[in-house]
């Protein structure tokens, strides 16, 4: 009970595994299933013998947290994506077209949904997903059974990796901001040359064509930059847990 609190609350959220398009039930039963396959490894940080009931409930309360910690940490390397999408858009003209995002479960800029399902597919389709489990096993040399975690340093890992997660989106988003602005700079040269010219109605057409073109240009290099950088995130159990 103690290893399936931490492993399924990470599961209920986690990126891939716990979006909103996957079934609750099914959740759960993947969360069950590896929390007995994990059980032996992970039996030697149990405590032995147990303790009395009002302890374990306090474990539990402990396990829950920490799993709830570990799962947005992942979910908010996962979040870089969104970010990219919406700078992305606002770059392209493409801001007011929102759209339903299946892996936030809320609205979200058209291309922040296009890259957040790619990077879940990816996520599944690369073996990704494994450094989560490895992340979870792990997290049992950072986070032993019945100590209480550190309220000031989980608050300062979360804002570490809020921060890694805005600087990856504005990094996958740095060649839209140039095109962008380069497009800018000659919109105003054209109405300085041209003022006749309704320079608005023309631009708005060309912007989206450029963006588009260059995510087709870019897309697979960024997909491979942010799971290089999910990858070293959830590595940070291995460097600092003692893996």
């Amino acid at each position: 009970m103690l290893i399936f609190t931490r492993l399924g609350t990470a599961f209920m959220i986690m990126p891939g595994i716990g979006d909103s398009f996957v079934p609750r039930n099914v959740r759960l039963i993947m969360a069950l299933a590896i929390s007995f396959v994990l059980a032996p490894i992970v039996q030697g940080f149990v405590p032995s013998p147990l303790p009395a009931l009002p302890i374990i409930f306090s474990l539990l309360v402990m396990e829950f947290i920490i799993g709830l910690f570990i799962g947005t940490l992942a979910r908010i390397l996962m979040i870089a994506l969104d970010v990219a999408g919406m700078i992305i858009s606002m770059t392209s003209g493409l801001a007011n077209a929102q759209v339903f995002n299946p892996s936030l479960a809320s609205q979200g800029s058209i291309t922040g949904a296009f890259l957040s399902m790619l990077g879940a597919v990816l996520l599944f389709a690369t073996n990704l997903h494994h450094m989560l489990i490895y992340g979870l096993v792990e997290s049992y040399n950072m986070f032993p059974v019945g100590d209480m975690p550190d309220p000031g340093g989980m608050t300062e890992l979360l804002v570490r990796f809020f921060a890694t997660s805005f600087l990856i989106g504005f990094q996958i988003s740095v060649p839209f901001i140039m095109v962008a602005m380069m497009l800018y700079i000659g919109m105003g040269v054209l109405t300085r040359v041209m003022p006749q010219v309704q320079i608005f109605i023309l631009a708005l057409p060309v912007q989206i064509m450029l963006a588009v073109l260059t995510l087709f240009f870019i897309l697979s290099a960024a997909m491979l930059f942010w799971m290089d950088q999910f990858e070293s995130g959830m590595g940070y159990f291995f460097t600092n847990g003692g893996g």
